[in-house]
């Protein structure tokens, strides 16, 4: 059965024992699913049309049924991370003119997909001076995000792995 939106959500199966048409509806990580037999519908045809019948039934359900919220993972420790600090890191950027200009740079995600870096340049504030803006950025963001105690959360949580 070649894939199109009229069959959605709907399988063929053709096995030794078992012939006819699957359905399947997922929802908050639960899966919904029922077998139209060929040989119970009298046909392929008829099963695919019963199968069809509830698939719609099955979609009208599963919309009736709030999505549980997603929850963000939050990233306690990294063993790629070499500055000790999540979201941190040393890097050399390189400028239109082919210039080198080693910065930290910081970065931190809002939301969702989306994601956000600034950098402080070592030449203009000094190794550790550009350290700790980044590092002071990169928390004054975390906590925006995830709340003002973020950071005792995020002891508790590594105290308790």
């Amino acid at each position: 059965m070649p894939r199109s939106k009229e069959n959605k959500g709907i399988s063929r199966i053709d096995s030794k024992t078992t012939h006819g048409w699957f359905v399947r509806g997922y929802r908050n990580g639960k899966t919904y699913s029922r077998l139209f037999s060929d040989r119970k519908y009298g046909s392929k045809s008829k099963a695919l049309s019963a199968a069809k019948a509830y698939r719609d039934e099955l979609k009208q359900e599963l919309a009736a049924i709030p999505k549980k919220p997603r929850h963000r993972r939050i990233v306690v420790s990294d063993k790629r991370n070499s500055t000790g600090e999540l979201g941190v890191s040393r890097t050399t950027k390189t400028s239109p003119n082919g210039n080198h200009h080693e910065c930290y740079s910081v970065s931190w995600r809002p939301e969702s997909g989306v994601q956000k870096c600034t950098s402080f340049s070592i030449r203009k504030y000094g190794e550790k001076k550009a350290f700790k803006l980044a590092v002071e950025l990169r928390r004054k963001m975390m906590r925006e995000i995830h709340g003002a105690h973020f950071y005792r959360k995020l002891s508790e949580q590594k105290k308790s792995k």
